[in-house]
């Protein structure tokens, strides 16, 4: 009988906490976090960096001069211009096919990351 009233009230206290918990399975930085690392096989962070601060992709000398191809900084454009660069074929970054509510995650992941940033600074 106590092991069935053990049993019941362990259930009981399971499902409560089960229901009360979280719709989302991670959150909406994090989705952000994630898309940014491996949108599509190709990582963002290779050429834009960690936090989207843009790095050297590849550097190499022609006949003239040292040469640089760099990703740029991207952690100041607006949700529109991430979009339509996101959308617009490109020589170098690949084409990634996210929709736009993906893209806006990964904004919103980078604006939150600069703010971050910037308030460590402080």
């Amino acid at each position: 009988m106590l092991k069935r009233l053990i049993l019941l009230l362990m259930i009981s206290l399971f499902s409560t906490s089960f229901v009360n918990a979280d719709d989302d399975f991670i959150s909406h930085y994090e989705y952000g976090q994630m898309l940014y690392s491996y949108p599509r096989g190709v990582s963002c962070v290779e050429c834009h960096g960690e936090s989207g601060e843009g790095k050297v992709i590849a550097e190499f000398r022609d006949i003239h001069s040292k040469q640089q191809i760099i990703g740029p900084d991207i952690r100041q454009i607006t949700l529109e211009k991430m979009i339509q660069a996101l959308n617009d074929y490109h020589d170098i970054m690949p084409r990634y096919y996210l929709t736009d509510e993906e893209i806006k995650t990964i904004h919103d992941f980078l604006q939150e990351k600069y703010k971050r940033m910037n308030a460590k600074r402080k």
